[in-house]
């Protein structure tokens, strides 16, 4: 497995629409572990392929934080069926907007289709925290991320912000 260096906003990749995935193979496979080990590296609980630089429909998860008892999630080409009318609130961050946190509102529980790591189709019933990640990861796949859900002067001052880190960054 391979850590990946993860876009970070503003990036033009970050908002492309990701690709469905036709099959799931083995550079599939070898993507979705990349991609989790990246996640893993940088204390994140979930990534989108396309945070790698990667257009296709694919996310990893895991929303346990005891690296001891690690439970992946994969998710390939998910699709929301149905969302709830409840909305809940949490403080997401994003690793593609590191350093940035805010209050997000989204449905509290989702039902998402999708092919598991092996390119079985199942279908899953989340809330709290897993639909809400869900929901965020999701976001990527359609070129959204969570700083979208804020007011324009805020996403701004973000945007702002990540521009002029970047370009005080030395490359050598």
């Amino acid at each position: 497995m391979t850590v990946k260096i993860i876009l970070t906003e503003p990036n033009k990749i970050l908002r492309q629409v990701s690709k469905p995935v036709e099959r799931v193979g083995k550079e599939e496979q070898k993507l979705m572990n990349d991609m989790l080990e990246t996640m893993y590296s940088a204390n994140g609980i979930g990534l989108a392929a396309i945070q790698i630089g990667v257009p296709k429909r694919i996310i990893v998860m895991d929303i346990r934080k005891d690296e001891n008892k690690r439970e992946p999630m994969f998710f390939v080409n998910p699709v929301i069926k149905n969302k709830d009318e409840l909305k809940s609130t949490y403080e997401e961050g994003c690793l593609s907007v590191p350093n940035q946190f805010a209050e997000i509102d989204r449905p509290k529980k989702c039902e998402v289709e999708y092919l598991d790591y092996y390119g079985e189709k199942k279908i899953l019933k989340a809330e709290g925290l897993l639909a809400t990640c869900i929901q965020h990861e999701m976001d990527h796949l359609e070129g959204i991320l969570f700083i979208d859900y804020l007011s324009k002067l805020k996403k701004s001052m973000i945007i702002k912000k990540l521009s002029k880190i970047k370009s005080t960054r030395i490359v050598v």
